[in-house]
């Protein structure tokens, strides 16, 4: 059955740039699986005579928006976020690896992964490339509440069989058993995928690493996921462990790790050699400011990036993020483009931020098309926003003069007060 949202419309067009009707018209239907797809977007005078047997839902003063896409994350560090630390392996040493020890517990990962999920549906998240930890058991509780949830998910077991503490660090052959297993079991089972996820190059063998690189090229449409070049230390760290490579990038361009629906964290302290890297093998930049700042870690270059152009969108990296918001993510990402001067001096544009989160996003994933968008094909993960949540943020947004005006308001004000409503594909 056909059903119809009536209310501002935002999209993008395949350029990225933002599409905005006032009154607009949201159509949506099952497809042949039972999963509600856009149907049809646009102006209501343009839309609803091509509807006349939907069934539709007047939402006066409310902005329907696609759900955002976060491309970094680690549900297991829910309960760390806000851990004060001097810098990035200081915080994983104290906080992060005696958290995901934890992780062994089904129980701890069930009772974690519900909060987590709760956290992204209040915030706005409807996608996620997320990190689960070096447990089976962590892997299994995400996709099983993900998948109850009726979400469009993305997670895999952390591999780390060297400098890692007990309690996380796993065995090297077993290892690959349980990520094959786990594809076996998880990848392309409804709406949810599996990300092979080497932590970063530190905390793998070479053996490791190579058989990562195997798994990939074995599970070609699986995603990959791991960090690079975050943090001086940790840059120099690699630099000691892999004197032969040319750039810690290239460290996993040598096992194989690096194609389409790969996904690197941070990419802070790159060359234009390491960002042609990326270009050319279709590998993608997860962004994440609030950790980087929060961390001291450094300011990804957004203007190198669009310069040389490959393919990255903007990400939480709660735990070292601090907030599961998108509208903290994309102010703190303002904040980076502004003090790195990446744009000739120019601030970000609004719109684009929020491209960043959603539709460029899901296409940095490879899931152009898919969601992070409210075009005809599109999944039906979508938002209800109220841009009069709050009393500033309503007298704000009135008198905003332009769309980059209204969006930039809520980006400043906003947070899951502005989340009025999460939509979820098969759960309409």
């Amino acid at each position: 059955m056909k059903k119809a949202y009536r209310a501002s419309l935002l999209r993008f067009d395949d350029a990225g740039l933002p599409v905005f009707d006032e009154d607009g018209l949201l159509v949506v239907a099952p497809d042949s699986a039972g999963r509600q797809r856009v149907l049809d977007a646009g102006s209501h005078a343009a839309v609803s005579p091509r509807h006349p047997d939907a069934e539709v839902t007047h939402l006066p003063g409310r902005i329907l928006a696609p759900g955002f896409v976060d491309m970094h994350i680690h549900f297991p560090q829910t309960d760390i976020i806000g851990s004060p630390a001097p810098g990035l392996l200081p915080w994983l040493e104290n906080y992060t690896f005696p958290a995901e020890a934890r992780f062994a517990d089904p129980a701890h990962s069930n009772e974690v992964a519900d909060v987590f999920f709760d956290e992204l549906l209040r915030n706005g998240v409807t996608t996620a490339l997320a990190f689960a930890t070096s447990h089976v058991a962590s892997v299994d509780a995400f996709f099983e509440g993900a998948q109850r949830r009726n979400l469009r998910m993305i997670s895999g077991k952390v591999l780390q069989d060297r400098n890692s503490p007990d309690g996380v660090r796993d065995e090297t052959e077993q290892s690959l058993i349980d990520s094959e297993a786990l594809i076996r079991k998880w990848h392309d089972t409804g709406r949810l995928g599996y990300a092979i996820t080497p932590r970063f190059a530190p905390a793998s063998t070479d053996a490791q690493m190579r058989g990562a690189g195997e798994l990939a090229a074995k599970y070609a449409d699986t995603w990959i996921q791991s960090h690079v070049a975050e943090n001086r230390d940790e840059v120099a760290w690699v630099r000691e462990l892999y004197p032969q490579a040319r750039s810690y990038l290239d460290v996993y361009a040598g096992f194989g790790l690096m194609r389409e629906r790969a996904v690197y964290a941070h990419c802070i302290y790159l060359d234009d050699t390491d960002r042609a890297l990326l270009r050319d093998t279709k590998t993608a930049a997860a962004v994440s400011p609030t950790s980087n700042l929060f961390l001291g870690s450094g300011f990804f270059d957004f203007g190198a990036a669009d310069r040389v152009g490959y393919r990255y969108g903007l990400a939480s990296d709660v735990g070292g993020g601090t907030s599961f918001s998108p509208f903290h993510t994309m102010m703190a990402a303002y904040y980076v483009g502004r003090e790195g001067q990446t744009k000739a001096g120019l601030s970000i544009a609004p719109s684009e931020l929020w491209w960043r989160h959603t539709g460029g996003a899901a296409r940095a994933l490879g899931l152009d098309g898919v969601v992070g968008n409210l075009q005809a094909g599109c999944e039906a993960d979508f938002l209800v926003l109220n841009p009069a949540a709050t009393p500033l943020l309503a007298r704000k947004t009135k008198l905003a003069n332009t769309l980059e005006e209204m969006l930039f308001a809520m980006i400043v004000l906003g947070d899951d007060r502005l989340v009025e409503r999460t939509v979820i594909s098969q759960a309409l």
